[in-house]
Formats: structure tokens, C-alpha cells, sequence
């Protein structure tokens, strides 16, 4: 007993990795509407790895309600199978404008909603989804443990939560350069220093799985269970 108090209490003391430059949802909006009209060609490619690394983990999964958050101009919707219902969110209404015509488009009939909702505050009820995945939003939104806490919240227990995103290299030139990078990320709408404990306490971190996405390993993607039998963690700034 003695032994599980002591390491409680050491993960309460961990300190969490801030990145240096802090973002808000106006500055997010802001980037994104400078985005929207370029992001699939500017950064469409760069992720494609990532996308469709998520959504296969997703269609492997148990369950047919599914939440994408950050769902953007709606890249990944068309690569869900049919019988994954799919609500998408964001917070820039410029992408989902984008998404919704590429749904048009497409006929995607498995895309039930795109909504314009802050991930950190949705106004879903507790457990309405089997899965929740955020596509390169962990290191977007301000306050990365509240979009974990919220996640938590809205994904009924013995679901799955999955990220994949850009975390911070632990050492050598990349560490380097996205250092550097920090400084614009006002402009970029997202941070190159973003550290995966920014994201998960390290209870959470031991118990998801973690897999190197290309190019080169550049994004990772995070596959955690929703406990079966406990409550959203709380929101930790």
C-alpha cells in the first residue's frame, strides 16, 4: 500500500511540459481562416499517413458512433467505412464550410453532423460516442488535459480515444528546429513544441499505445482505452 501511495504522489508532482508560446481559440480561428483555402494542398499530403492510419485504427475498433474532432475541411471522411456513423467538429467555421461541400460532393451518407464546437466544451451529452479521435488538434487547442477530461466525458466507458499528432522530439537536430519554430506558432495555429505530456498524465501514458506514423515518424498516433469502470479524469490546465 505503501508503495501505491508513494507513486500517486509522485505523478502529482510531475510537472507538465508548457510549450512557450501559448494559443487561443481566437488565434487558432484566425490561423485556420488564413488556412482553409490551402490547407489540403499545403498540408493535405504531409498527413495523409497519419489520416488514414486513424481512421483504419477507428474501423478496426467495436462501436459505430464516432467523433472526429478537428475534423478541418474533412480530409478523412470519406475513408471511414460505412457503418461508422460520424459526427465531425471544429472550431473554425472556414474548414467546416469545406467539409460540408466535400460531403456534398462525395455523398458521404455516414456523415451525420459538422458542427462548430469548441473540443475542450462540447455541448454533447456523457457517452454518446463509441470512439473519439482528434486528428492533429492535441497541440492546437489551449488546454490539451481539458480536450483529454472532455473526451473522456462524451466517450461511454470501454470505448476508445485516439490522437494522432506531432509530439516534441526527444533530443538531436529535430528538437532543435521545432524549438525554433515555437516562436511562430501564432502563425502556424499550432504548437512544433508540443510535448506528449502536455496531453496525457502519466497514468494515461503507461496505459495507451503508441505508434510512429510517416514520414519518418514525424506524427505519432495514440490509441487509449476508456476505462470500463471510472469517470473522466478532471481537467487539469
Amino acid at each position: 500500500m505503501s508503495d501505491v501511495l508513494h507513486d500517486e504522489a509522485a505523478e502529482k508532482v510531475v510537472e507538465i511540459p508548457s510549450p512557450k508560446s501559448a494559443l487561443d481559440a481566437a488565434a487558432v480561428k484566425a490561423a485556420y481562416r488564413r488556412w482553409a483555402s490551402v490547407y489540403d494542398a499545403v498540408f493535405g499530403s504531409i498527413s495523409a499517413f497519419g489520416r488514414r492510419r486513424a481512421v483504419e485504427a477507428v474501423n478496426s475498433l467495436p462501436g459505430s458512433r464516432v467523433l472526429e474532432v478537428g475534423v478541418g475541411t474533412g480530409l478523412a471522411l470519406p475513408y471511414y467505412r460505412k457503418d461508422k456513423h460520424i459526427t465531425g467538429i471544429d472550431l473554425s467555421g472556414d474548414m467546416l464550410e469545406r467539409a460540408r461541400l466535400r460531403v456534398r460532393r462525395q455523398h458521404l451518407s455516414n456523415v451525420d453532423d459538422l458542427l462548430e464546437m469548441d473540443a475542450e466544451a462540447t455541448k454533447f451529452a456523457d457517452g454518446t460516442f463509441d470512439i473519439a479521435v482528434a486528428m492533429f488538434v492535441a497541440s492546437v487547442v489551449p488546454h490539451p488535459r481539458a480536450l483529454l477530461a472532455e473526451l473522456k466525458r462524451v466517450v461511454k466507458p470501454g470505448g476508445h480515444i485516439l490522437f494522432v499528432n506531432h509530439f516534441l522530439a526527444q533530443g538531436g537536430v529535430r528538437l532543435a528546429v521545432e524549438r525554433g519554430m515555437a516562436r511562430a506558432s501564432h502563425s502556424l495555429g499550432w504548437h512544433p513544441d508540443f510535448a506528449i505530456e502536455s496531453l496525457l498524465p502519466p497514468a494515461d501514458l503507461r496505459r495507451a499505445t503508441l505508434q510512429p506514423v510517416p514520414p519518418a515518424g514525424l506524427f505519432t498516433l495514440v490509441t487509449l482505452p476508456r476505462e470500463a469502470d471510472s469517470c473522466a479524469s478532471p481537467m487539469v490546465a
